[in-house]
């Protein structure tokens, strides 16, 4: 599980957006229930509570955690179509990890937000997010997806000059 530092709480709601999408595609429960669920039991501080080593996220930004599940989710038909085109047809969106898959429909809903953070900072972000839940060629698949994602949804951010 990813532990970003204690300042970083946009960072910690991205990691507590992907758990959360993780968690209501295995458990087959409403993107609401566990949003809910999450603000009630793992997002901010509860005395005796533990952090993200505890499955919390006790400084998480509740405001953008709520944004990217629910932008993820109300736009998955696109968005997943999206990285479908961006993935390698070896490699369908059915076959990631489903914490990568979870990771990456984060990412693509938060570059889906217009009004979001440059699309390079959100890239670097889910790439540090990547790289607490996995060692191998992971980050480096959601780099490059998400990346490709970015020049698609924001290309004003990436043209010469």
């Amino acid at each position: 599980m990813a532990t970003p530092a204690k300042s970083r709480p946009r960072t910690s709601a991205r990691v507590a957006a992907v758990q959360a999408l993780f968690q209501a595609e295995q458990s087959q429960t409403s993107p609401e229930t566990v949003i809910d669920e999450f603000i009630r039991h793992r997002l901010g501080e509860l005395p005796g509570s533990g952090g993200f080593e505890d499955g919390r996220a006790p400084d998480a930004h509740v405001p953008l955690f709520g944004r990217i599940v629910r932008t993820a989710t109300t736009q998955q038909d696109t968005l997943d179509g999206m990285l479908s085109q961006a993935l390698s047809a070896d490699w369908p969106i059915e076959r990631l990890d489903p914490v990568l898959r979870a990771l990456m429909r984060a990412g693509a809903a938060e570059l889906w937000m217009q009004d979001g953070p440059p699309a390079r900072v959100v890239i670097n972000e889910y790439l540090d997010v990547a790289h607490g839940f996995f060692t191998g060629d992971e980050p480096r698949m959601a780099n490059g997806v998400l990346d490709t994602l970015a020049r698609l949804l924001r290309p004003a951010e990436f043209a010469a000059g």
